[in-house]
C-alpha cells in the first residue's frame, strides 16, 4: 500500500496477520504503538481494518536525524487512515554507559508514556514478531538470564491500567516484509537499526543470519524454548506463592527461619518472586544463593543489606524487609485540615469528626531530634522515644525518618503520633476530645 492510501478492507489482509489482531476484544480503547517503521506501520494498517476507532501513539525520542520526518510521516498516514494519533516527544539524558544505556533509557521512556496513556480496559498493540522474540531469547541467554528471562516477551501482560498485546509473535520478519512489499507499503527507516554498536542490531545483522542459514527452523526452535521456559517460570511462581504463605506475614516480610528451612534454589526463587511482587526490578547479583545466605547469616548489629535499584533488602529481628529509598522534608511542616502531607512512606491527614468542629489544632510534623518522650494512655509514666522504638521493634532504618507528630497542650508541645505505629487517643477513632481525627497511613509498602 502506498503511503497516504486508505486502509485496505479486512478481507484483503492475509489471515495469518489479521486473525490474531481481529480476535482481540478489549472493553476499552485499542491503541497501536506506532514508530513509523515497517512492522508497526503494517500493524496499524491491519488494526485499522479490524477495529474501526483504533488510535495510535507515536513516541518521538528525538535521537535520530530524521525524527522530524518520521513524526510527520506518522501524522500524515494516520490522517489519511482516519486514525487518531497521540504524539509524545521525550528528552533523554544521554547515559555514561554508551549504546546499551541509551537503548535502556529509550525503552524506559517509551513504556513510561504507554503506562501514562492507557486507561482501564485499554489494549496496546505492539508489532514484535518471531525474529524479535528469537533475538530477545538469545540476548538474555548471553546475559545469563534464568528461565523467566528466557521465556522472552509475553504475548500479553499488564501495562499501567491496561494490557499490552503482541499478536504477531509467531510471524517472521520475512513474512511481514513479504506482505508489505506485495501491497506497496511505505514506511520510515530508523538509521540506528543498522548500527551494530547496539547489542540487538549486532545480533540481528551479525549473528542471526548465520544461525538461520545453519538451522533453518531456528525461529520455531527458539520460540519453543521460550514457551518451555515460560512454563517453568509459571511453576516457579506457583511454588513461591505456596512458600510465601508459609514464610511471609501480613506486613509483607519474609521469615528468616522459614527461609533457612528451604533449599538454596527455593530460597532464591522465593526472594526473587517477593521482589517482583512488590514491583521492584531484580538486583544485578551474580550469586543469588550466596548473597541471600550471607544476609541471613550476618550479625544483626551490622545492619546487613542487599541493595537494589531504589530499594534494599534488610534483616531485623528474624525478618527480611523490602525497604524503599525515601526522602523526607528537610524542615518541620504544619498539618492543616484537608491538606495531606506526604512524609516519606507515610501520608498524614487531619480530618474533622463532625460538621461543627472547633478551630483546628496546631499540629507540627518533624523527625527525631533526640530527647523526645512518649506519654502513653492509662496513666503510665512517660518513656524515652529511644526505648519505645526498641520495645515496639521499629526497624533502625525507620527511626530517623518516621514522622513525629506534635500537638499543643497547657504544658507546651506534646507528642500525639509516631508514624503509623501509635496515635494518642485524643486524635484517633472518634476523637471526641479534640474534634479532629489524625490519620497516618503507610502508602509505599
Amino acid at each position: 500500500m502506498k503511503a497516504g492510501a486508505n486502509a485496505q478492507p479486512l478481507a484483503d489482509w492475509p489471515e495469518d496477520l489479521s486473525g490474531p489482531v481481529s480476535e482481540l476484544n478489549p472493553s476499552g480503547q485499542i491503541w497501536v504503538a506506532f514508530s513509523g517503521g515497517l512492522d508497526s506501520t503494517l500493524l496499524l494498517q491491519v488494526a485499522a481494518a479490524c477495529h474501526p476507532g483504533v488510535r495510535a501513539i507515536h513516541v518521538n525520542h528525538q535521537l535520530q536525524p530524521n525524527h522530524r520526518e518520521t513524526e510527520a510521516f506518522c501524522r500524515e498516514l494516520c490522517g489519511r487512515l482516519g486514525v487518531a494519533l497521540v504524539v509524545e516527544r521525550v528528552n533523554l539524558a544521554l547515559p555514561d554507559s554508551g549504546t546499551r544505556g541509551l537503548e535502556a533509557a529509550a525503552r524506559k521512556a517509551r513504556y513510561r508514556v504507554f503506562r501514562g496513556l492507557l486507561l482501564t480496559g485499554d489494549a496496546l498493540l505492539m508489532a514484535h514478531h518471531a525474529d524479535d522474540q528469537a533475538e530477545t531469547v538469545l540476548f538474555r541467554l548471553f546475559r545469563g538470564s534464568g528461565v523467566r528471562g528466557l521465556a522472552g516477551m509475553p504475548r500479553q501482560r499488564a501495562i499501567g491500567a491496561g494490557q499490552l498485546h503482541r499478536p504477531w509473535l509467531d510471524i517472521s520478519r520475512e513474512r511481514l516484509q513479504q506482505v508489505a512489499s506485495s501491497v506497496g507499503l511505505a514506511w520510515q527507516e530508523d538509521p540506528s537499526n543498522i548500527d551494530q554498536r547496539f547489542d540487538r542490531n549486532y545480533l540481528r545483522h551479525g549473528v542471526m543470519p548465520g544461525l538461520k542459514q545453519r538451522w533453518p527452523g531456528l525461529l520455531q526452535r527458539l520460540s519453543a524454548t521460550a514457551r518451555a521456559c515460560d512454563d517453568s517460570a509459571l511453576l516457579n511462581r506457583r511454588l513461591a506463592e505456596i512458600q510465601y504463605r508459609e514464610t511471609g506475614d501480613s506486613r509483607g516480610r519474609l521469615s528468616c527461619q522459614g527461609l533457612v528451612a528451604l533449599s538454596d534454589a527455593e530460597r532464591v526463587n522465593l526472594v526473587r518472586w517477593w521482589i517482583g511482587q512488590r514491583g521492584w526490578p531484580l538486583p544485578a547479583l551474580e550469586h543469588w544463593a550466596q548473597s541471600i545466605g550471607e544476609l541471613l547469616a550476618a550479625r544483626e548489629d551490622g545492619l546487613p543489606e542487599i541493595r537494589g535499584e531504589g530499594f534494599g533488602i534488610r534483616r531485623y529481628r528474624g525478618w527480611l524487609h523490602l525497604v524503599p529509598e525515601v526522602t523526607v522534608p528537610a524542615a518541620p511542616m504544619n498539618l492543616e485540615p484537608g491538606q495531606p502531607i506526604q512524609w516519606g512512606c507515610w501520608k498524614l491527614v487531619l480530618k474533622a469528626t463532625s460538621a461543627v468542629n472547633p478551630a483546628p489544632p496546631s499540629i507540627r510534623i518533624t523527625t527525631r531530634q533526640g530527647g523526645e518522650r512518649v506519654h502513653l494512655s492509662g496513666g503510665e509514666h512517660s518513656k524515652s522515644l529511644k526505648n519505645w522504638f526498641q520495645e515496639q521493634g521499629v526497624p533502625p532504618w525507620e527511626r530517623p525518618v518516621v514522622p513525629l507528630v506534635f500537638g499543643h497542650s497547657e504544658g507546651g508541645e506534646v507528642l500525639i503520633a509516631i508514624g503509623d505505629y501509635w496515635c494518642s487517643e485524643q486524635y484517633c477513632e472518634g476523637a471526641h476530645a479534640a474534634g479532629w481525627r489524625l490519620i497516618v497511613e503507610r502508602d509505599c509498602d
